[in-house]
């Protein structure tokens, strides 16, 4: 069990798939106004972006990321995948959302109040679907030169992901005896389970509803690839994989992916989670002031640079 004096758990980033990559960049950095930390591939398919959005420190519970294959299809939500991906922001900042929205010409729903948050809904240009939550306890976003949102209404990470599932009681089971979570409460088929980092704090929140009817979800353009979660250090990284193993989860060695070390299973309802270091960052490869700015690669892949920049599709042009 993890030690419950320590800040465990909390999700570290969200990873989703894509179409156009230009376009992603576009929305989520001057729409939604969240700093494009990191330029980098797929490690995986190098001929794909990988590309991190975040708060100006790129913080973990921060970081919303995209693989954008251009032409993908859309995919479908349903069970078995991470559906909702809610952002914070404090009170006095929701009415400023919802003008930016009406200014963007971008459709929502809401405010509509969810566990005594008001919570408004939309979907990014592939149609994953996005929440915005005020909490009073959010803390201020860190930023950065040239932020296209004012310091005060940013987005300042994740308030939660929500797991749409047939049933949800194995799935809270490894939240909770895994991965350091614990039950807050339920309203109708939605399940509230928080981490030990304590409200305002991005990413404790995990959210499961329930839809026993509903159909499976399938992956394409605008659905979630995988929900990471936070370990403090690889020694707290193996700890977790120890519990998950002796839990029955099939779960893959400790993979480096150069900004963090990472293990991977898919949870009893489907849906693919990652356990991920919070060192070394961002900010390993390139200084803080200019994350996003270059292209940067894994040593593996640097003698191979001028063929994977050739096939990369269009992104805005590189810093300095």
């Amino acid at each position: 069990m993890p030690d419950a004096g320590k800040p465990f758990g909390g999700i570290h980033h969200v990873t989703a798939l894509a179409s156009d990559p230009m376009r992603n960049v576009v929305f989520y950095t001057q729409v939604l106004g969240l700093r494009l930390v990191k330029r980098t591939v797929n490690f995986d398919d190098p001929n794909t972006w990988h590309l991190y959005y975040g708060d100006g420190a790129g913080g973990p519970g921060t970081i919303l990321t995209f693989f954008p294959f251009p032409g993908l299809p859309a995919g479908r939500h349903g069970n078995g995948q991470a559906v909702e991906t809610a952002f914070l922001v404090r009170p006095a900042s929701l009415s400023f959302w919802i003008d930016r929205l009406v200014t963007q010409r971008i459709e929502f729903e809401g405010p509509t109040e969810r566990f005594g948050q008001k919570v408004i809904r939309f979907r990014d240009p592939d149609g994953l679907q996005i929440e915005i939550v005020a909490d009073a306890k959010a803390k201020v976003a860190a930023g950065w030169d040239g932020m296209p949102v004012p310091a005060e209404h940013a987005l300042a990470g994740f308030h939660s992901v929500t797991l749409w599932e047939q049933g949800y009681e194995r799935t809270a089971q490894i939240l909770t005896e895994a991965l350091g979570f614990r039950t807050a409460g339920e309203e109708g088929s939605r399940f509230r389970f928080v981490s030990g980092r304590g409200d305002g704090t991005p990413g404790h929140i995990v959210d499961i509803r329930c839809s026993p009817d509903f159909w499976r979800g399938a992956p394409g353009a605008g659905t979630v690839h995988h929900v990471a979660f936070r370990a403090a250090d690889d020694a707290e990284e193996l700890q977790t994989r120890e519990r998950l193993a002796a839990a029955g989860q099939n779960v893959t060695p400790v993979l480096d992916r150069k900004y963090f070390r990472s293990i991977y299973f898919r949870e009893p309802g489907g849906v693919l989670f990652e356990v991920a270091t919070d060192p070394p960052g961002f900010a390993v490869d390139e200084p803080a002031a200019s994350l996003g700015g270059k292209l940067q690669l894994p040593r593996w892949l640097e003698p191979r640079r001028d063929e994977i920049a050739a096939k990369l599709p269009e992104l805005a042009p590189e810093a300095g």
